[in-house]
């Protein structure tokens, strides 16, 4: 018995000893992962910048795994990130992909024609195997663009393709991934849940190494307000220590992250609604969302360099346009029209 600042406080010796107990079975069983599971952030340097793509090396019992491809235009910078690892590209046979933005999956046909197996979401799987419709789709948007900034996205193999559903269990070199159903930056979107850390894609929005910032990439056409904050909720509910968003790297604070990523959905829809519905064409909102955007920057001490990555890893004129075509389908009266997507 003890008196702790006129409380009386009882210590349960049994009870602590089972807390004590099953602490050292959480930090054995930490080691033991940490010693059979090893994560590589591997930066694609989009662009030549860094810190704005990462592909996520897993090294695991039976082998090495790949989270996230890049797009086309990364392959040889893949290439060189695998070799410091001692891995080659014929080592790589399985591949997953939190969805087909080429900037997630536009190397996974490349990867699929030298033998890997590529895990995606059932909805996008078709595209993987025959991507005409996104590459003539993403041309609309990017234009003579495309080549430059994605390069190549081949075709796969179709029986080099899983299609992947919710909540299934994906093993392979050891290691097993679930996957989970997390639509709003698309329909089509998984995160890998693997042991104790999370690889969510864009499902988490972009968090780019230096000060505590989020941004959130809306592109069009799938965005979805509320779909995305019922993915948050299922995101919140994870055991996991940290999670690894594909821009850019590995978050500790994940509920932190998640908390003000959710805040953030909120405002930057309502932000895009209020003006849609004063009448304001496109380009005076995208005006008017960049300057929020650089305010949103400058309280956070984003200098001029990291700025300009968060721009390459997210061009702000695409959130607003998805977040515009959101708005147009479900305000009354409002007539469809462009957005430059």
């Amino acid at each position: 018995m003890s008196v702790c600042h006129g409380h009386l406080i009882l210590f349960d010796s049994k009870c602590i000893l089972v807390n004590f107990c099953d602490t050292i079975r959480r930090l054995i069983h930490s080691f033991e992962r940490a010693q059979s599971m090893r994560i590589h952030t591997l930066d694609l340097d989009f662009l030549n910048t860094p810190n704005t793509i990462a592909s996520y090396l897993i090294v695991g019992s039976g082998g090495p795994v790949l989270v996230e491809t890049g797009p086309g235009s990364t392959i040889e910078t893949m290439k060189t990130r695998l070799s410091e690892h001692g891995v080659s590209p014929s080592d790589i046979k399985y591949v997953l992909v939190s969805h087909i933005h080429l900037d997630h999956a536009g190397a996974a046909g490349w990867w699929a024609q030298q033998g890997a197996q590529i895990f995606v979401h059932h909805v996008g799987a078709p595209h993987l195997i025959d991507p005409a419709k996104l590459l003539a789709s993403a041309g609309r948007i990017y234009g003579n663009l495309m080549d430059p900034l994605w390069g190549k996205m081949l075709p796969a193999p179709e029986d080099r393709v899983t299609p992947v559903f919710d909540g299934d269990t994906i093993t392979v070199a050891g290691l097993s991934f679930t996957a989970i159903d997390t639509p709003g930056h698309a329909y089509h979107h998984h995160v890998f849940q693997l042991e104790n850390v999370a690889f969510t894609g864009d499902a988490a929005g972009i968090h780019i190494p230096g000060p505590s910032f989020v941004d959130l990439p809306a592109p069009p056409p799938e965005f979805n307000l509320e779909l995305w904050q019922q993915s948050v909720e299922r995101l919140c509910e994870l055991d996991v220590d940290s999670i690894y968003p594909t821009h850019f790297g590995r978050v500790g604070d994940w509920r932190g992250h998640l908390e003000t990523f959710s805040k953030l959905l909120d405002s930057s829809s309502a932000f895009v609604r209020v003006r849609l519905e004063s009448g304001l064409e496109r380009a005076e909102i995208v005006e008017a969302y960049l300057a929020w955007h650089r305010e949103r920057m400058d309280s956070a001490q984003i200098g001029d360099t990291l700025m300009k990555r968060y721009e390459v890893s997210n061009p702000l004129y695409m959130s607003v346009d998805g977040i515009i075509r959101y708005w147009r389908k479900r305000l009354p009266g409002s007539q469809p029209g462009s957005t430059g997507a």
